[in-house]
């Protein structure tokens, strides 16, 4: 099992768990669609050569954004970072994946 943790605008928040979700990723047991989200504030600066959805090019941006957690197994994980990058309105994502111990997988 994995955690995948990723940051997105308030704007495209369900477009992209909808997208994550179906890849097969949030399912705990009988339970699918599971995760923990928590609304915070993104910092980048584009640089020369980006093409920022939001903000513009050597500028600090800060964007209102929810951390999304979830589960996914092993076998699943390569499809929910494709599903991701894909939905994600940004060129360049931000996104965490752990691999949980044995003790914390038995979902």
């Amino acid at each position: 099992m994995y955690k995948l943790v990723f940051f997105v605008p308030d704007s495209h928040l369900e477009h992209v768990k909808a997208a994550v979700f179906a890849s097969g990723a949030g399912r705990i047991g009988d339970y699918e669609h599971c995760c923990f989200e928590t609304r915070g504030t993104g910092q980048f600066k584009p640089i020369t050569g980006a093409k920022p959805f939001i903000g513009h090019v050597n500028q600090l941006e800060q964007v209102a954004e929810v951390r999304v957690e979830l589960v996914c197994h092993d076998t699943l994980i390569s499809a929910a970072i494709e599903a991701l990058r894909q939905a994600h309105p940004y060129e360049e994502p931000a996104f965490d994946v752990w691999q949980l111990s044995e003790l914390s997988s038995q979902a």
